[in-house]
């Protein structure tokens, strides 16, 4: 599934973006700040919205995606959009003969997303998903010092996101943000690039509110059992029934223990404690994109594979199974 070394394309490259949220106008931005990128088209669910986002970065507005992707002159399409028009987005896009690039998760559903994968190489096309966790401050901390703590054999990640009143918008529907593990896909992948493959899940999940339409809570715990034996817990919680935010992430080895919480860490052994820096969050989207167009441009290597993306849909989506069946699933 390895992509070519060298693509065909010439500069500027022409991008085509689907979205007109937080993400979108921050690649946005970093597009119209890089000589060797242009975007000229943007297709948005809102017109005024849309529009406004065009003006602000002198790009053509489309009020459906189905248009832009058939646009001769666009090379990439970004895909800035609600999860569940990922894969139908993407495998268009591909279609038509674009490089694709997409933020997490590729598909809501992984046999998709194999599919997606296997269209992009047959067509020599770059199929990309964006994983900032991997880029951010705290996995590099994570992944900088877990050789200090001996064999891991245990793992706790917790994101806890309170709000109130819960907004009525597309993360807090079902059907266009899909299983929370699988539209939060960060947070499965997170442990699967540092602990590697898994054996089995188990997970539980709750709703309040209507949860076929828009919930106004949620909170999903998994327990991950990898084949190197180690045993992670993540649990994902938002909504009205939170009331204080918490970002823990600790994980125990037979040397020691590393102990984060949000943006601050320290490598605990005995009685010794030494603080660990967590870099900025702040950013990530511009680096991330301007790995892409060296990526197109240049040739050179992006930061996360096709497979490690898709490995970790496929987990996500076996933590969907366990909630709805109560089973624990084993993961061949």
């Amino acid at each position: 599934m390895n992509a070519p070394a060298h693509f065909s394309v010439t500069m500027p490259l022409k991008v085509g973006l689907v979205g007109t949220g937080y993400a979108a106008k921050l690649r946005a931005e970093t597009l119209q700040s890089d000589s060797r990128s242009h975007l000229v088209a943007v297709a948005g669910h809102t017109p005024e919205k849309t529009q406004s986002f065009c003006q602000t970065f002198q790009a053509e507005a489309f009020s459906d995606w189905q248009q832009l992707v058939e646009l001769s002159h666009v090379d990439l399409v970004i895909v800035s959009t609600v999860n569940s028009e990922h894969g139908p987005i993407a495998r268009a896009a591909l279609d038509a003969g674009k490089h694709v690039v997409v933020e997490y998760p590729l598909s809501l559903n992984p046999t998709e997303a194999e599919e997606l994968i296997a269209l992009a190489q047959s067509r020599g096309k770059l199929l990309h998903v964006e994983h900032i966790e991997l880029l951010g401050g705290l996995h590099q901390a994570l992944r900088q010092y877990l050789p200090e703590i001996g064999t891991a054999f245990y793992a706790r990640y917790s994101t806890i996101n309170p709000q109130k009143p819960a907004p009525r918008k597309w993360t807090y529907n079902p059907t266009l943000f899909g299983f929370p593990f699988s539209g939060a896909l960060s947070r499965i992948h997170r442990l699967t690039d540092l602990f590697g493959t898994v054996k089995s899940v188990s997970c539980q999940s709750r709703f309040w509110g209507n949860e076929s339409v828009f919930y106004t809570a949620c909170l999903c715990t998994a327990q991950l059992r990898f084949t190197s034996g180690l045993v992670a817990e993540v649990t994902y919680g938002k909504g009205e029934t939170f009331w204080q935010a918490a970002r823990p992430f600790e994980v125990y080895g037979e040397q020691g223990s590393l102990i984060f919480d949000g943006d601050r860490g320290q490598l605990v052994r005995g009685e010794e404690t030494t603080p660990i820096e967590v870099g900025s969050r702040r950013g990530l989207f511009a680096k991330e994109t301007t790995m892409v167009l060296d990526r197109l441009l240049e040739g050179k290597p992006l930061y996360v594979t096709l497979d490690a993306s898709l490995y970790s849909l496929k987990v996500a989506d076996a933590a969907r199974r366990s909630a709805e069946t109560g089973q624990t699933i084993d993961i061949l």
